[in-house]
């Protein structure tokens, strides 16, 4: 009983100087965490509305790339921006925005999806071109004063990022001769590069620490090699290298990916969910690699590869990681509800049946596209209405953050 009573005690006599304000500014996962799940939420029953005419807009940028885009720079940038303002803040013991600043870039953030919709595009583009360099200059601060130059490159890839959403936007405006998608081809190729880098830390990591006896040692050599082949293959898609050398090196990235993947062990995380969906999204990441190594001989369409990386993968380890330290960052467990499992298996269901159900039944196509929205959609609200409390309250164990 001492031992248990002395922790609280000890809490309620913590000073309270640093949870001032409200609880929703105080740390960045909280506002963009719940801004993309909610994006998530209503954005793709959007599309797929507009997609099926069944809804009329005038929106600002032309319907067939405001989905893909909005996915990119809307849902997916919303979760690396408040992960990496959360991690910032672990990494290196430094203040990132909270308060005022953080409450701006959030709103910067809504702005940007709400002028999509309504407002002209040069306000849009205006908006939504602001963020990312914003963001990636607080990230390099604090990680040059922390003198941590190990995720230096995770500021670089944001610059990086706001360089693809700017030729995105100029290829809209006309200004550029360039097809709007292959920026956002680049846009995605970034964000899988992210993903690479930090489940290659993070996943070994957690399997070794909840797995008595397991040890899963590092081999920077093929981590280093694995890498290389992935941002090849990539860079190759991109800038729209001969398909046969394209279809090698993304096989060859594919092979690695499998490789890697099974050091890690993933069957000893069966019984723990909040760590097997990591794993199960992970296997988008070789699978993604692999179709696309197909579509440059044309055996199935680039649509497959792409969304093979976006849904399975980006979508499947955003699931996974929004539960994991949301939970983390607001003091509690890290075990998952039955609701959560569900919402993973959402995800996972849309990735099948927005990838590989119209690969062997194409006649069915508009049945996949709907059920997988509607998958998709399902797992994030379940994921609002389990967090959003959380997310808006103080940490159960009453420290900041």
């Amino acid at each position: 009983m001492k031992s248990t009573i002395l922790p609280v005690a000890a809490a309620a006599a913590a000073p309270t100087v640093q949870t001032r304000g409200w609880p929703v500014l105080r740390l960045g996962f909280r506002p963009f965490y719940f801004g993309a799940a909610a994006f998530a939420c209503l954005a793709v029953p959007m599309w797929l509305a507009l997609f099926l005419g069944r809804l009329s807009l005038d929106m600002a940028v032309p319907r067939r790339v405001w989905d893909a885009h909005e996915m990119l720079f809307g849902f997916a940038v919303a979760v690396i921006v408040g992960f990496l303002l959360t991690a910032g803040k672990a990494w290196t013991g430094l203040a990132t925005p909270r308060g005022a600043f953080l409450g701006a870039l959030a709103a910067l953030w809504l702005a940007a999806r709400i002028a999509a919709i309504v407002g002209p595009y040069p306000l849009y583009a205006m908006l939504d071109l602001v963020l990312l360099p914003v963001v990636a200059a607080v990230l390099i601060d604090v990680l040059v004063r922390a003198r941590n130059r190990r995720n230096l490159a995770l500021a670089g890839i944001l610059l990086l990022l706001s360089l693809s959403n700017l030729c995105f936007h100029l290829a809209v405006l006309g200004v550029i001769s360039m097809p709007p998608m292959h920026a956002l081809h680049a846009a995605l190729a970034l964000i899988v590069m992210i993903e690479c880098v930090m489940v290659g830390r993070v996943l070994p990591a957690f399997t070794n620490s909840v797995t008595p006896g397991l040890n899963l040692r590092s081999q920077p050599r093929f981590e280093q090699a694995t890498l290389a082949l992935t941002a090849t293959a990539l860079l190759s898609w991109v800038l729209s290298a001969p398909g046969g050398f394209t279809a090698v090196v993304f096989g060859l990235a594919a092979a690695a990916h499998l490789r890697r993947q099974w050091t890690w062990r993933p069957a000893v995380t069966r019984s723990r969910p909040i760590l097997w969906i990591l794993h199960a999204a992970y296997i988008w990441l070789p699978l993604g690699f692999a179709l696309l190594a197909l579509a440059q001989i044309g055996w199935v369409g680039v649509s497959a590869g792409v969304h093979a990386l976006a849904v399975g993968a980006t979508g499947g380890l955003i699931i996974g990681m929004v539960t994991r330290t949301a939970r983390g960052h607001t003091g509690r467990p890290l075990q998952a509800s039955r609701a959560e499992v569900l919402a993973y298996g959402l995800v996972m269901a849309a990735a099948v049946l927005r990838v590989l159900l119209p690969i062997v039944a194409p006649q069915w196509l508009v049945m996949s596209l709907l059920a997988a929205a509607l998958a998709w959609s399902a797992a994030f609200a379940i994921y609002l209405v389990i967090y959003t409390p959380w997310l808006l309250s103080t940490r159960l164990d009453g420290k900041d953050g």
